[in-house]
Parts: structure tokens; sequence; C-alpha cells
């Protein structure tokens, strides 16, 4: 039996790591559109600024 699990543990334990690396690689793809959103808000940002300054 211990022979059997130490056969099985290893197929088990790839199995989460690739879960962990979708895991991190959406975080890192939430980050990257958080970043250009808030590059996109700043552009309006500025404009607005531009604006209130002309009054």
């Amino acid at each position: 039996m211990d022979k059997l699990n130490s056969v099985l543990k290893p197929v088990d334990q790839p199995k989460s790591k690739t879960t962990n690396k979708k895991r991190k690689w959406r975080e890192i793809e939430q980050l990257k559109e958080k970043f250009q959103l808030e590059k996109e808000l700043k552009v309006y940002d500025d404009s607005m600024e531009y604006l209130l300054e002309e009054f």
C-alpha cells in the first residue's frame, strides 16, 4: 500500500502545481487590466483638469 501511495502521490502534485500557475496567470492578467484601465482613466482625468483651468 505504501508503494502505491508513493507512486500516486507524484501524479497528484503536478495537478496542483498547474492550478497554482493558472491562478497566478489570472492574477497577472487582472493586474495588467487594472493598470491599463488606470492609464486610460488618467488620460480623461488630465483632459478634464485642462477644461477646469479654463473656467
